[in-house]
């Protein structure tokens, strides 16, 4: 379009429909005072210890729980249906839980995520403020939670205890989360794994609360006490399916995003592995020097997050240490091994989205004796798809173990086709379990078994062949 000004033709600038500026309601020290942040739901475990550390810090936290068609109802009516699944889930949560008359909404703000990344999660909050006004809830303030200072508030900051102790939160919440699942698959007593995550996340809070239980001297205590704690619980270890959970980080952990997917699979008497979220924060982390290494860029930074990954991985040590001292747990794999994993089958420059660590988290479980594989995706998440559905095939030439079944998740998906798509899974997975006799003997061995000597860079043939000859001994 054109204008005349001056006997010259200016450009000016059609607005184009939907492109209305939205503007951003800060969240300010005052509101800190009596406001309620609403924050959506993915990990239980995890999400329950950071926000302790919220709370400890003097901000009034409610994780949402609420779940069910409605939600589903809300994001349909305020997110584009060609928008990813996981947004619509998380902004369908909160607008069905403003709606739900239960938050006073002149004293209620948000909260969500934002990593700086180039998929959805950077752009999650641009659609959650578009929808709350055109829900009508403009007023309601919308807090970025990232570290790259993306967007910043007066009534919210990241202290360096804060961040210390979400870290620790995190490494925890991997550690009762392994040690919760391996157990409450067996418990003779139903119940038992899921009150002790309870008293320990209590437990973890009060520590918080008193500045204490994030120091490397208190994860080990803490980490030692717990495994021994889920060790006494009393079990009956018949033989049962394992089966591994993987995918988009949203629907890998929310139950609201995958169909409650670990109790369906609870229902098919398996037991179930999910690998931990701390994984996600280092591939996050590590993607920087990586980035320099493949492509070049600023050395200092990457000496930096180099560092900052080096320190978490040492936290990860505690934990996994803790757990691998039990012979009867299966302790998490070293970030170090997982990312070795995919070395000549996906480049570790492959990291929008998930990226390589989904490769690398499929081979890990099969390597530790969760071969039946559900791969969790959002129905045309084009990275996931790459790195898990499409590395399938590749993994399955590897490893002959491999039963893998890529399951979508979206509003137009039905649960009765993803729960008999896993069951068909199950079916194989039952014929390999009275195959292979594993009643009798297991014919997976944890990978510290392993000599020094012999490592991932043997060929497959070689490293299967020395596993067998161990399992028959």
């Amino acid at each position: 379009m054109t204008d005349m000004k001056g006997g010259a033709a200016v450009k000016v600038k059609t607005p184009t429909k939907g492109s209305e500026r939205i503007p951003r309601i800060p969240f300010t020290r005052e509101m800190k005072k009596d406001y309620t942040i609403l924050i959506p739901m993915m990990a239980p475990i995890h999400f329950s210890l950071i926000k302790n550390v919220l709370t400890n810090s003097g901000y009034n936290v409610e994780l949402l729980e609420n779940c069910g068609p409605g939600v589903v109802e809300e994001g349909l009516k305020y997110v584009h249906n060609d928008t990813c699944y996981p947004a619509l889930l998380v902004i369908g949560q909160m607008l069905d839980a403003l709606k739900s008359g239960k938050y006073d909404l002149n004293k209620t703000a948000l909260m969500i995520s934002q990593t700086g990344g180039g998929c959805r999660a950077s752009n999650y909050i641009f659609l959650l403020r578009r929808a709350l006004k055109k829900a009508g809830y403009g007023q309601i303030p919308v807090v970025s939670l990232n570290v790259s200072g993306l967007e910043k508030n007066s009534g919210f900051s990241l202290t360096w205890p804060m961040l210390y102790q979400a870290l620790a939160g995190l490494v925890y919440g991997d550690g009762l989360m392994a040690l919760s699942n391996q157990v409450k698959a067996y418990e003779v007593k139903k119940g038992s794994a899921d009150a002790l995550v309870r008293e320990w996340v209590a437990e973890l809070g009060r520590q918080f609360n008193e500045k204490k239980g994030y120091s490397k001297k208190d994860m080990k205590a803490n980490f030692q006490k717990m495994a021994s704690d889920f060790n006494a619980i009393s079990l009956d270890r018949k033989p049962k399916i394992k089966v591994g959970i993987v995918g988009e980080i949203y629907v890998k952990y929310a139950s609201l995003g995958n169909n409650n997917l670990e109790d369906f699979l609870a229902e098919q008497d398996c037991e179930v592995m999910v690998p931990g979220l701390l994984d996600f924060m280092l591939y996050t982390v590590n993607g920087v020097p990586e980035k320099s290494r493949l492509y070049g860029g600023d050395k200092v930074q990457a000496m930096t997050y180099e560092a900052v990954s080096q320190y978490i991985q040492s936290m990860q040590d505690i934990m996994i240490d803790a757990i691998a001292a039990y012979p009867d747990f299966v302790a998490p794999s070293r970030f170090a091994h997982t990312k070795s994993l995919v070395k000549g089958v996906i480049s570790t420059g492959c990291d929008m989205g998930e990226g390589w660590l989904l490769t690398a988290e499929m081979i890990e479980l099969i390597q530790k004796g969760y071969g039946n594989i559900v791969c969790t995706q959002p129905f045309g998440c084009l990275p996931n798809h790459i790195c898990g559905k499409g590395m399938i095939r590749k993994i399955r030439q590897m490893d002959e173990r491999a039963n893998i079944v890529p399951i979508d998740y979206d509003p137009s998906a039905t649960r009765v086709n993803q729960e008999n798509r896993i069951k068909l899974m199950l079916a194989v997975a039952r014929e390999n379990l009275e195959k292979m006799g594993e009643s009798k003997k297991t014919p997976y061995l944890p990978d510290t078994a392993a000599p020094s000597h012999l490592n991932r860079s043997l060929p497959y043939h070689q490293w299967r062949r020395w596993r067998t000859e161990m399992a028959s001994h």
